[in-house]
């Protein structure tokens, strides 16, 4: 489970659901009633200020103080661990069986964008801005950072598509542009000039498939079929009343949705055999962990709900060629008329032209 941006967003770590707004991570069990746990990066250790210098060591950049908000967190397979990162380059871990415990407060090199635990659980993987990943140790939790791969990736620009790739070869298998999946998407494509992808939340047995478009409302499913050559299919779309800010499955299947409503920010949809997905509003376990989280929603900045992490990521087009047209034909409209306008004869400049000249001579 993997989450990045600057940041509401909500995740599970077995059977904790977890919220992440501005500086606070707070984590509701969703099957017990158990005292919330919250964690304030604000009120965290500071850096060292013998640390503070040593970015300049290796040749990097010194970059400026950042806040407190978290970027990124990502939750082990298993659900007793979860890493969250944050602007100030903190990477902290949690250990989150039987009860929550702060492990250890590390340092990264830049501020990351990309978390996630090895299948053994005994490294942490971190991605910085720059593309760099590094291995964190789960077992020692207080040693360095070991890089691993060196400008791995950089993304600059995003856009509407879906892709699905074999892992190991590296291959290409399909894509999908959501503006093309159906009169819903294709609405939606027209409301939002440049669809992102922003989010992508694979259930547990990795069948089904909810993809997320930023500053939208509208959640596409996809089925995915290993055996068919046609392995990513479009299942159907979900049209919610208020814009979406993240979704995420649990261990038994079930989808949970946060969106920018003040009345009923988060929400719970499970699989008919209809294969339609229905709100579980009525749902207790819904209601106790909407009512856990309110207080920590109710102090949220709207702005925060509605920022665009990726806007500034989408390709510009410049229209150079019509801006040069027009002005080309304003220079040719301004000639037009120049040369239209009737010559002026000047009567005094042609009288001294004809007069006959003159040599005065001093004998």
């Amino acid at each position: 489970m993997v989450h990045s941006g600057g940041m509401v967003a909500v995740g599970l770590c077995g059977e904790w659901l977890v919220f992440c707004c501005g500086t606070k991570l707070c984590a509701v069990h969703t099957q017990e009633s158990r005292d919330v746990f919250v964690f304030d990066c604000s009120a965290a250790e500071k850096k060292p200020a013998d640390r503070k210098e040593d970015n300049s060591s290796d040749g990097v950049a010194l970059e400026e103080t950042g806040s407190d908000s978290i970027l990124a967190f990502a939750a082990s397979r298993s659900g007793k661990l979860l890493a969250l990162t944050d602007d100030a380059k903190r990477l902290i871990l949690f250990r989150c069986e039987p009860v929550w415990r702060h492990v250890s407060t590390r340092w990264v090199v830049r501020r990351c964008t990309s978390l996630v635990f090895s299948q053994a659980e005994d490294q942490l993987l971190v991605a910085d801005k720059s593309g760099d990943v590094y291995s964190f140790s789960v077992a020692e939790p207080q040693r360095e950072g070991d890089l691993k791969m060196g400008h791995l990736s950089m993304l600059l620009a995003v856009d509407g598509t879906l892709r699905l790739w074999e892992y190991e070869s590296g291959q290409s298998l399909q894509s999908w542009d959501l503006g093309q999946l159906g009169e819903t998407a294709q609405s939606e494509a027209a409301e939002h000039e440049n669809p992102t992808v922003c989010r992508i939340s694979s259930s547990p047995d990795g069948h089904h498939v909810a993809v997320q478009c930023e500053g939208s409302s509208t959640l596409h499913f996809f089925t995915l079929h290993q055996d068919d050559a046609e392995k990513l299919r479009p299942h159907s779309t979900l049209a919610l009343p208020h814009r979406l800010l993240d979704v995420s499955f649990d261990p038994v299947g079930r989808l949970w949705v946060l969106t920018d409503s003040s009345e009923t920010p988060l929400q719970s949809y499970t699989l008919t055999p209809s294969s339609s997905w229905q709100c579980d509003a009525d749902d207790a376990e819904l209601i106790r962990v909407t009512e856990a989280l309110r207080p920590h929603w109710d102090t949220l900045d709207a702005s925060t709900r509605t920022s665009r992490r990726f806007e500034h990521l989408h390709k510009v087009t410049f229209d150079n060629v019509t801006v040069y047209l027009q002005k080309k034909q304003q220079r040719l409209e301004e000639q037009q008329l120049k040369r239209s306008k009737p010559q002026k004869t000047d009567g005094n400049k042609r009288a001294k032209t004809d007069r006959p000249k003159t040599v005065l001579q001093t004998l």
